[in-house]
Parts: C-alpha cells; structure tokens; sequence
C-alpha cells in the first residue's frame, strides 16, 4: 500500500511511501500532470488521478475584469462582502460572521485543490477594485432535485459595482472557462425568486428555469444550462 506524504502539483516533487520498505516518487509536469514510477499491485493509480486533480485556479480576463484565485491576503474584501447585509439579503438573509466567511474562504481554496474548479475573486482591471467573486462548486446541498456531483455556479458582487455589467461579464467569463472544464456536462444555479438581478444575469448567460424547489426552508429557483447552449 502507498502512503501519500507530501504532494504539490505546482512545479514541484511529491513522494509517497511503500510501506516498509520501497520508496516510489512522484514528478508533477510542467503542465501539472503527475508521472510516477511503475508500481504494480497497488494503489498508486488512484494517487495520481488525486494528485492530477489539483490545480491552482487559472487567471482569466475580460475587456475590464481579472479574475484569480483566492490568497489569504483576501480575507479583508471577504469579509467586507458577506458581513454587508445589502450583499446577503438574497443569499443567507443575514451578514455572515467572520468565523463563517474564513470557512468560506477555505472552501474556496479547497474546491480547487480537490475538484479542480471552484471560486474566483474578481477585480476591475483598471483600478486594482475588488468588485466581488465568481465560480463554481459542488456543496453536497440538501435539496431536491438534487445537485451533488453538479458544477453550481454563483456569484457575488459589492455593491459599489452593482449596475455596470460587471456580474454578466464575469459570469461569462466563468462559463467559458467551464465549457473547456466540464465537456457535456450541465452547470447550475440556485436563486431565489425576488432576486430579480441575478435572474437577468442567468438569463444572459444561457441558464433557464428548471425547477422550482425550497432550500433551507426558503423558496428557490433552480436554473440549468445544457452543454448545447448558445455561447454566452
């Protein structure tokens, strides 16, 4: 049996130990890929396909957007976000405290180094501006229809950027990264119906209404997306 100790998929060398004796060695790829040694009659194959599925979140831009992955150095403009109860209104319904918006945080990173997609934080090119986070996550909801395995996009923004495209711009820039990341599969959203704003966003972006369902004991609208959408 292999016993993972230490493995980075960011330029660097992993290592995993045959227990007692043999020593197997990872090499993680300039693109990220991880090679091992032949190693039969173990496990070895799982820990690569673990391994490869690690990621850091790629930068992408728009004609006035950048968005990257979360750094510590994010907590600030996180906590800004989620503890402004004109932001949670829709989501949550109240400001979240700063123990729950550092589990946030965590989550984001986590998504990525797990599941290879996950969360941006999104800034304004020109000034450097946090104007809020795009992404996508599978959070094992207790809903019906069920979402677990699902890509579930969302989406956040502070208030000083509401009203200027920048929700619809960065959501497109979300979905087209996931067109090369998740093939044929279908993405979704969750919203609730007073949410008038983020309905006009999905709507532009190619999700409809599918379902409508509660969460949390609150109604809520489930949009889809096929994989033979129109580009946003």
């Amino acid at each position: 049996m292999c016993v993972t100790v230490n493995a980075r998929s960011h330029g660097g060398v992993g290592r995993a130990y045959h227990r007692p004796e043999s020593e197997l060695s990872f090499f993680v790829e300039p693109d990220g890929q991880a090679t091992h040694d032949a190693c039969p009659d173990c496990g070895c194959a799982g820990i690569i396909e673990a391994m490869n599925v690690m990621r850091e979140a790629p930068t992408l831009h728009t004609e006035r957007l950048s968005l990257r992955g979360h750094r510590l150095d994010d907590m600030g403009n996180c906590v800004s976000l989620w503890s402004d109860p004109v932001v949670t209104r829709h989501i949550g319904g109240r400001p979240f405290s700063e123990e729950e918006i550092w589990t946030r945080l965590l989550r984001y990173v986590g998504h990525w180094s797990l599941l290879g997609f996950g969360y941006w934080v999104v800034n304004e090119t020109v000034s450097g501006r946090f104007v809020g986070e795009v992404g996508f996550a599978d959070y094992k909801r207790e809903i019906e229809p069920s979402l677990k395995g699902t890509p579930e996009i969302g989406w956040v923004l502070a208030p000083w950027a509401y009203g200027q495209g920048f929700a619809t711009e960065a959501v497109r820039a979300a979905v087209a990264w996931g067109g090369t990341r998740f093939g044929s599969q279908r993405t979704v959203c969750i919203i609730r119906p007073e949410n008038l704003a983020s309905i006009r966003v999905a709507h532009k972006c190619g999700y409809r209404e599918c379902a409508r369902t509660t969460y949390k004991g609150q109604p809520i609208l489930l949009f889809e997306r096929a994989v033979d959408s129109p580009s946003p």
